[in-house]
């Protein structure tokens, strides 16, 4: 059992969770959100999304806050009926059911898989998407509400012959950090802690955020190969790379100690 805290750097709502889940495993986890989340400034693209639901034979979710930003600006009167839901990995899959979609309309990479991003998704759902069929992808965006994120899956929607669209739901912006938090990433920076990261996003917002600071001494989990890549990039000493499962993450963390 690791000595040295956790830093959880997911958006502030998530992070709170995972702590929550790691502190109940016997983790010293404390949140560091490096991923501020707002609300779009015009949700009028939103409710023109929902108006249009049937022009759509899936909806693809990025994550569980795009599928909470968006539920929210939803039409009461609009079916979810014949409309198939795509899912990243668990956490998007459990707020699409705690949204009310039906777990027979969800597609997502299965409990067990090794990885959850949009390669296994895509490995589900490939077969749904040919000429004519459009998918509407809901994601975060910039401070301007301009799209964010990787384009691979759109790609592929693209080279099956398939149409999408993009609505962004919500607003992924950098943090500002106070002073306790500042001493916080010292401490990570500095090998007193360990660093969860479950995005590249973050990591990049570190370096920001703390310009100049040596991450040599560093420790790190990263929940997926890209934000490993991420992390190795920043200058991280010791990593770690497994899925965003508890047991995983656990094992994980306490391989650093």
């Amino acid at each position: 059992m690791t000595t040295r805290s956790v830093i959880v750097t997911r958006p502030a709502r998530e992070a709170a969770q995972w702590v929550a889940d790691l502190r109940a495993a016997g983790l010293d986890a404390v949140a560091l959100p490096l991923i501020a989340i707002e609300p779009v400034a015009d949700a009028e693209p939103l409710r023109a999304a929902w108006r249009h639901l049937s022009h759509f034979s899936a909806l693809m979710f990025v994550s569980a806050t795009a599928v909470e930003h968006f539920f929210a600006n939803k039409d009461a009167g609009v079916s979810l009926a014949g409309c198939r839901f795509w899912a990243t990995g668990p956490g998007t899959t459990r707020a699409l059911l705690r949204a009310g979609v039906p777990p027979e309309a969800i597609d997502a990479p299965p409990p067990e898989a090794t990885r959850f991003d949009s390669e296994a998704l895509w490995e589900r759902v490939q077969a749904q998407v040919s000429a004519g069929v459009r998918v509407l992808i809901v994601r975060g965006g910039d401070e301007d509400a301009s799209p964010t994120g990787r384009d691979w899956l759109a790609n592929e929607i693209d080279a099956a012959g398939g149409a999408r669209d993009t609505v962004v739901a919500y607003r992924r912006l950098p943090p500002s950090l106070d002073a306790a938090q500042r001493q916080l990433a010292l401490d990570g920076a500095e090998g007193r802690a360990i660093w969860l990261f479950s995005s590249s996003e973050a990591i990049g917002n570190l370096q920001r955020a703390m310009p100049g600071t040596s991450w040599h001494a560093a420790s790190a989990v990263a929940t997926h190969a890209r934000i490993g890549e991420a992390a190795r990039a920043a200058g991280f000493g010791a990593l770690r790379v497994c899925t965003p499962l508890q047991d995983a993450l656990v094992a994980s963390i306490e391989s650093l100690a």
